[in-house]
């Protein structure tokens, strides 16, 4: 299995390290586009060095270079995922502007039919952001914007991210043992819960 990996120059960029991550451990093969914006943030936001981030992928390619193999519908994968995904990245890829590698292969992904997942983050969201991925998702574009899920009872901020992280691989179906999954029976709550 194959897929492209795009991380925008939007804050929480520990979602495309996880994602890299958990990809890798269940031998999928990546190919990482990151923006400009994306490697400093990386160095605002982590710990994790350049070199690490490109060593989670099979292939790595510039931002630039819109002659990559993987700006060609001939490229055949799975789909792609952008996480995190800026609103500019997401209004470049809802108008098919492709101004960059990341917003080509996105536009890619869509002609051909492929899965596209984005994990937008911002927030509040403004009528113009939730109208591009309003028009994205009419397209058939997963928007998959991370949402705490507090029923996992979580101890650690690592915790929702790992949860996000797996539904992100839920949605192409790869394995992972991330997503703690909804009890079939309800806990009860007690009155000092609610």
């Amino acid at each position: 299995m194959r897929v492209i990996v795009g991380i925008s120059g939007a804050s929480g960029i520990i979602y495309g390290i996880r994602l890299l991550e958990a990809l890798k451990n269940v031998h999928v093969e990546t190919h990482l586009i990151m923006s400009e914006w994306a490697e400093k943030i990386l160095a605002l936001e982590t710990d994790f060095d350049l070199s690490y981030i490109h060593s989670l992928a099979v292939s790595r390619y510039d931002l630039r270079d819109m002659t990559s193999t993987v700006a060609s519908g001939s490229f055949l994968n799975a789909g792609m995922i952008v996480a995190p995904c800026s609103m500019k990245s997401l209004a470049g890829i809802a108008n098919g502007y492709s101004q960059n590698l990341l917003e080509r292969v996105a536009d890619v992904t869509i002609k051909e039919g492929r899965k596209l997942v984005l994990v937008p983050r911002e927030t509040p969201l403004s009528a113009i952001h939730l109208e591009n991925m309003l028009k994205l998702a009419r397209m058939g574009v997963v928007i998959a914007p991370p949402m705490p899920a507090f029923y996992i009872n979580p101890k650690q901020v690592c915790e929702l991210v790992d949860h996000h992280v797996g539904k992100i691989m839920d949605q192409f179906g790869f394995s992972n043992v991330l997503v703690k999954r909804w009890q079939e029976e309800p806990v009860p709550m007690t009155t000092s819960e609610v």
